[in-house]
């Protein structure tokens, strides 16, 4: 339970960190959620098929649109993964998912755009 909590703090601190660094977002004066929703179509997608318990078809639809490497899918992806890190263990567990495969998955999304170097400072 300590380890899960710690976790989720870690991947939440993470995204939040990464949002303020590269897109000058901060959480505290923007609603980041509310305006990925607003702006990603990407990322509307994504939480109606991770929300349907369908986690891993929505981590694939994201690599699959990372590929173009546009700067706006890796905020999407980064909320995607924030979003995630909310859903409780019994959710994540019946989605065939898990908070380490949270953690690995914006891990992977970072090294893609180049950013690993904040993984280590932040992980």
């Amino acid at each position: 339970m300590v380890k899960q909590d710690y976790l989720m703090r870690l991947i939440h601190e993470m995204v939040r960190t990464i949002m303020k660094l590269i897109f000058n977002i901060d959480e505290k004066t923007v609603d980041i959620e509310q305006e990925l929703k607003e702006t990603s179509d990407l990322y509307g997608r994504l939480l109606k098929l991770a929300d349907a318990g369908k986690i891993n078809e929505a981590e694939n639809l994201l690599y699959e649109q990372l590929e173009n490497g546009q700067v706006e899918d890796l905020k999407a992806a980064l909320g995607f993964y924030d979003h995630l890190n909310d859903y409780t263990e019994e959710f994540l567990e019946k989605a065939d998912y898990s908070r380490e495969e949270i953690k690995s998955g914006l891990v992977s999304v970072l090294k893609m755009y180049g950013y690993e170097g904040m993984t280590g400072l932040l992980m």
